[in-house]
């Protein structure tokens, strides 16, 4: 799970924390980000005529879906189908017996796709997926992408001279509470916090931790070289640390404190702190290295924080599956399925492709908002980097749930038979 997380939604913070009682403000050391890439323009396949998504739209179904072109007729590569069907065959377990918050499918619809996707033959990809899926837009089907990846940072796994900022692992005493348990109108919502005395209150925010507050509550995995890398790894989810001896230590996302994710960027840019060119990781990374003080400040109104534990193998999405790069995106489990197929067409090449929805981020929220994950290296980093696309999503559902979905707003009643207002 991303916490920008994701994705990018990429936003900027520093990690600072004591360490015996002593609280130490760390370095902040210049780094060489990757370049961005600049982007080959492309045109998107306009939406069907829809009304847009008021926000407080609960989930797709009460959004509103509508046909989109035939699956047939939409530009899929092979290549890019193939290398999709991998990463949904890894999903149907997930698609089969996840309940679905978007409410658009029940498990027993993909069961069709998800037996027939182990026999494809090499080179048929593209045709499997026009077979066994119909094309969707969910409300005006306008998205807006951006992009995510593996970042590498150096560390070492104890503290030492020039490794000074703390990589936590998740505190002793957080807590997760799922509201639904507690009440129907509050499926699927759940806090996180701890135990004041008889009280349950919101968890140390940004500002609290970075002072030190959760000295002998949350273990120390590692200690980074560069709050800021380590910021970027934070918004990332996951990552690769560069220890001193040239090993590598994985670690992923294990939690976080609960509270509200803020997208920096965006107050830079409304700041004016970023001129042009500058408002990619890249720039945003260099601004704060140039202006620690106020770069620091500026973070710490970021009041989310990121809990990693180790790992082995490949980065996990939110389905517990392995995430590949140009294949998985991020989106809101609300409006997306997932584990399921999405077709981008953008205003860029490179992010006009199918997709499979294998993640969730903290700053991707709402229908038609995805971020697209690029794997690890210079050039992930790169396109993930400066990655802004818009454009039109259809997402791909069974066959035959379009129709299913219709018949029963037409009804009155929701799509497990029972009724509704709603739908």
């Amino acid at each position: 799970m991303r916490v920008g997380f994701a994705g990018l939604s990429i936003a900027l913070a520093v990690l600072l924390a004591g360490c015996g009682g002593q609280v130490e403000r760390p370095r902040l050391v210049a780094n060489r980000p990757a370049p961005v890439r600049r982007p080959v323009a492309a045109t998107p396949i306009a939406p069907q005529p829809a009304a847009p998504v008021a926000a407080s739209t609960a989930n797709a179904a009460g959004a509103g879906v509508v046909a989109g072109p035939p699956v047939y007729a939409l530009p899929i590569d092979e290549a890019a189908a193939a290398r999709a069907l991998v990463a949904f065959q890894a999903s149907c377990p997930s698609l089969l017996r996840r309940s679905d918050l978007s409410g658009l499918t029940r498990g027993s619809d993909w069961a069709a796709a998800c037996g027939a996707a182990p026999g494809v033959r090499r080179g048929e990809a593209r045709g499997f997926f026009a077979e066994y899926f119909d094309a969707v837009q969910v409300g005006d089907g306008k998205a807006f992408a951006t992009g995510y990846y593996e970042p590498e940072i150096r560390a070492a796994r104890e503290r030492r001279r020039g490794y000074d900022v703390p990589i936590y692992a998740r505190p002793t005493d957080l807590i997760d509470v799922d509201l639904g348990q507690f009440s129907d109108t509050l499926k699927g919502k759940k806090i996180r916090g701890r135990v004041d005395g008889r009280s349950f209150v919101p968890y140390d925010d940004r500002t609290a931790i970075e002072t030190g507050s959760l000295a002998g509550r949350a273990p120390i995995l590692a200690w980074a070289a560069d709050p800021v890398e380590l910021f970027f790894l934070q918004i990332q989810g996951s990552g690769r640390l560069r220890l001193p001896d040239g090993s590598v230590m994985r670690i992923g996302y294990d939690n976080q404190n609960g509270r509200d994710y803020t997208g920096i960027g965006t107050l830079m840019k409304k700041r004016g702190l970023l001129g042009p060119g500058q408002t990619s990781l890249q720039g945003m990374s260099q601004w704060l290295h140039d202006h620690p003080d106020q770069g620091r400040d500026i973070m710490r109104e970021n009041k989310s924080y990121v809990f990693f534990h180790e790992q082995s193998g490949s980065p996990l999405g939110a389905l517990g599956v392995a995430v590949t790069g140009g294949v998985s995106v991020a989106a809101d489990p609300h409006f997306v399925p997932l584990g399921a197929p999405i077709l981008l067409s953008m205003d860029r090449v490179d992010a006009s492709r199918l997709w499979i929805a294998q993640d969730t981020g903290g700053a991707i929220k709402g229908a038609n908002r995805v971020d697209t994950f690029w794997g690890a290296g210079p050039d992930a980093e790169a396109i993930a980097g400066g990655m802004t696309a818009r454009g039109t999503a259809f997402l791909l559902l069974p066959t035959g749930t379009l129709q299913r979905l219709t018949a029963a707003r037409v009804s009155g009643k929701r799509p497990d038979g029972n009724a509704s207002p709603q739908f």
